[in-house]
């Protein structure tokens, strides 16, 4: 397995297996894997040639320094995975300094009002983030195809604006939320979770599920009102927001319309641990 520090040898190690015809799969990861980043990787080892996994605990992306600080790092772990997966897989591990330049700043971008909405409104500055390191990772690895997970929608209908207005010609594939077997969204953050509240995440799936079967014949008030009660009356859990929005433009919406699609978006704290999850509201 091959890992890379600095962007100018990853560069020049990737042209020169674009020169010989192959296609490049890419996951941006931040690190502690787990099962849900290891089906990206799966897909892209499927789809593609070669296939490229950074881990990267972008600073430019947290706007809570405590939530950079505490955020899990289990690079030697994550290595491991990765090789029992495939001992083919790239690994791009950047050096912050050599990755920005020495200027750890975000660039600012307008991706047509899909930031102003939900995790824009609660995390000022995020998506600012996110656009920054996807952009200049998918610069540096310059992949036809980057796979990115569906529990993330927001970010995930984000990087297909990006990818739109900065005419990159890269495909972007969406994969479905991978769970444990319980049904909670995987995520880095569960390791970080008390027994208690690990037992008691599990209910928000369950009330994600219920706002589904609610949707097909109450109104979306009704169904907003029964998740804020759900999870209110719950004693491990409290509620940051739950939004129902049109999945395209990601702006809440108030009444249905025939064809439209929608989707249930969620942020619930357990204890001190931010959890996020969605649910498609209309049949496929």
């Amino acid at each position: 397995m091959k890992v890379f520090r600095y962007k100018k040898e990853l560069e020049n190690h990737l042209k020169e297996l674009k020169k010989q015809g192959k296609t490049i799969g890419f996951v941006p990861t931040m690190g502690a894997l787990h099962q849900g980043h290891l089906a990206l990787v799966k897909n892209a080892l499927k789809d593609n040639d070669i296939t490229v996994v950074s881990i990267f605990v972008n600073p430019t992306q947290f706007d809570n320094p405590d939530d950079l600080e505490k955020y899990p790092r289990t690079f030697e772990t994550d290595l491991t995975l990765l090789e029992d997966l495939s001992p083919d897989i790239i690994v791009f591990y950047p050096d912050a300094q050599d990755f920005y330049d020495g200027n750890i700043v975000s660039q600012t971008f307008d991706f047509d009002g899909l930031e102003q909405e939900m995790e824009g409104k609660h995390r000022p500055g995020h998506f600012d983030g996110v656009g920054t390191v996807v952009k200049k990772l998918f610069e540096i690895v310059q992949p036809d195809k980057a796979y990115f997970g569906e529990k993330d929608f927001q970010q995930l209908q984000i990087i297909k604006k990006l990818v739109e207005k900065e005419q990159m010609p890269i495909e972007i594939i969406p994969i479905p939320i991978y769970r444990e077997e319980d049904g909670l969204a995987m995520s880095s953050r569960n390791r970080r979770l008390t027994k208690h509240h690990r037992a008691a995440a599990l209910f928000i799936y369950q009330v994600l599920k219920q706002s589904r079967v609610l949707f097909k014949k109450e109104s979306i008030d009704t169904v907003k009102n029964f998740v804020k009660d759900a999870i209110g009356a719950h004693p491990y859990l409290e509620l940051e927001y739950f939004e129902i929005a049109d999945e395209k433009t990601l702006k809440p919406v108030t009444q249905k319309i025939s064809g439209n699609k929608y989707r249930g978006f969620i942020v619930v704290y357990a204890g001190e641990i931010r959890l996020i999850d969605n649910i498609s509201l209309v049949e496929s």
